[in-house]
């Protein structure tokens, strides 16, 4: 498998995301995802399975430089000395003396960025984040963080797939070296009944979310994180090397994005997103 390379970190471009899994079934999806050959696992203090998740890790035998570990810090410890606590207890939880990469998981205007950003760079200063970044961060947003941070940061995680384009985003971030990490890959399975990818999954033999899988492997600067609770569907959305999208097939997916294509955007934390164009 691939890994992007991102400001330092070289991140495996297809991970295991854990949004909304039971502790039991995180821990068990954890260790199929790993048995099958991910090497990149995502977490947050806010899916409170970040227990499970490091017992998954453990329980796959494989060695801790291995595997490449994310989580995020929730908005209510923005606060420097808050978040590093945070992060401390996320350390705890999973087992670990250090992730690979910590995000901040939503902007929060009610804390000051340069604060948050300061404490961020404080967590990495002190060994227990390889690497930093944010999620679900604008175009602006983005900015502001990197002019506040010291160390660079490697990544957004925002949501991205075929009904929503993000390329104002992704032109910023490959304008910073950084990758983007794509969580809904697959739109919530709302982009596996379109006609045009099952059109292209049968002419490879492959089902939908392969085919969509492959499209975002194929982006050079993209990590997708699919999620699933079902065992079979974790294998199965791996199995997407012994195929390759022609540059129609591609550009063919790449059209379906459409206004309305956002699915992810809670009143509460949604910053003002950007246009797609």
């Amino acid at each position: 498998m691939k890994v992007v390379h991102a400001n330092g970190a070289d991140i495996p471009a297809i991970g295991f995301g854990t949004f909304q899994l039971e502790p039991d079934t995180a821990r068990a999806r954890v260790h199929d995802a790993l048995a099958a050959g991910y090497r990149h696992i995502d977490t947050a203090q806010m899916y409170n399975n970040e227990e499970a998740v490091g017992a998954g890790i453990r329980d796959s035998g494989l060695a801790r430089d291995e595997i490449f570990v994310t989580t995020k810090v929730w908005v209510d410890r923005f606060r420097d000395g808050d978040l590093q606590r945070s992060a401390e207890e996320s350390l705890q939880r999973l087992g670990l003396d250090a992730v690979d990469l910590l995000l901040l998981h939503w902007p929060n205007p009610e804390v000051p960025l340069e604060e948050t950003i300061g404490a961020l760079n404080d967590v990495r200063q002190r060994g227990m984040a390889r690497h930093i970044g944010v999620s679900n961060f604008t175009v602006a947003l983005t900015r502001e963080a990197i002019a506040a941070s010291d160390a660079p940061l490697v990544t957004n995680q925002v949501e991205y797939h075929p009904y929503l384009s993000q390329d104002p985003v992704r032109r910023e971030l490959a304008r910073q070296g950084m990758a983007l990490t794509a969580y809904c890959p697959l739109g919530q399975g709302r982009v596996l009944q379109d006609p045009v990818i099952a059109r292209i999954a049968s002419d490879h033999g492959k089902d939908p979310g392969q085919v969509i899988l492959r499209w975002h492997y194929q982006q050079p600067d993209v990590v997708a994180i699919p999620r699933s609770s079902r065992e079979e569907r974790v294998r199965s959305n791996l199995e997407i090397f012994d195929f390759e999208l022609s540059e129609a097939e591609m550009n063919a997916i790449s059209g379906l994005a459409r206004e309305d294509g956002r699915i992810i955007s809670p009143a509460s934390l949604a910053p003002a997103w950007d246009n797609a164009g």
